[in-house]
């Protein structure tokens, strides 16, 4: 009878950490269902135990006072981490590329960058007004009209002289 009841708080209990939590962070505005499974489930109960002393250390500890003459050393083996010469030259690479991330990069990339944002507004605003100039239909000149019907009066005059051409050989053979 024991395992069964055992099993079932068991099941009751899937979820119940962050619930725990919040019972013990904030009892008042707890669940009841929290506070009743608590009540009832002897897993719970003992952690909610260990968790109240658990804080309870943690609220007792105090944090050590750091050495005044901490950042001194630190500045001092930092300088000397990074004077120091590597044996080979892939393990010069190596360092020069971790010093980099981890000290920072001598070099300064934001002329570069000022100068490769300039490149991409050129290129990009060169790009707008060819394509600005290339959708645009072209305008004709004006005697464009002009030409045209000259061109016209041309080919029908072309036209004419094919056609008496024709009738005339149609002449000469019919006679």
């Amino acid at each position: 009878m024991m395992e069964l009841m055992d099993k079932m708080n068991k099941s009751n209990c899937t979820g119940m950490e962050s619930k725990l939590a919040e019972l013990l962070l904030d009892p008042a505005h707890a669940d009841a269902k929290v506070n009743a499974h608590v009540a009832e489930c002897a897993g719970c109960k003992r952690e909610l135990e260990e968790l109240k002393a658990t804080m309870g250390l943690l609220d007792a500890w105090k944090a050590p006072e750091p050495n005044p003459f901490f950042m001194t050393r630190m500045q001092a083996r930092m300088r000397h981490e990074r004077e120091a010469a590597p044996a080979g030259w892939l393990a010069r690479r190596i360092a020069s590329f971790r010093a980099g991330l981890a000290y920072g990069s001598r070099n300064h990339a934001r002329p570069l960058a000022a100068m490769a944002l300039t490149i991409m507004l050129l290129l990009g605003g060169g790009a707008y007004l060819d394509l600005a100039v290339w959708n645009q239909p072209a305008q004709p000149g004006p005697n464009a009209a002009a030409v045209h019907d000259l061109q016209t009066i041309d080919s029908n005059a072309q036209v004419l002289d094919q056609m008496e051409a024709l009738t005339s050989t149609d002449n000469n053979n019919g006679d």
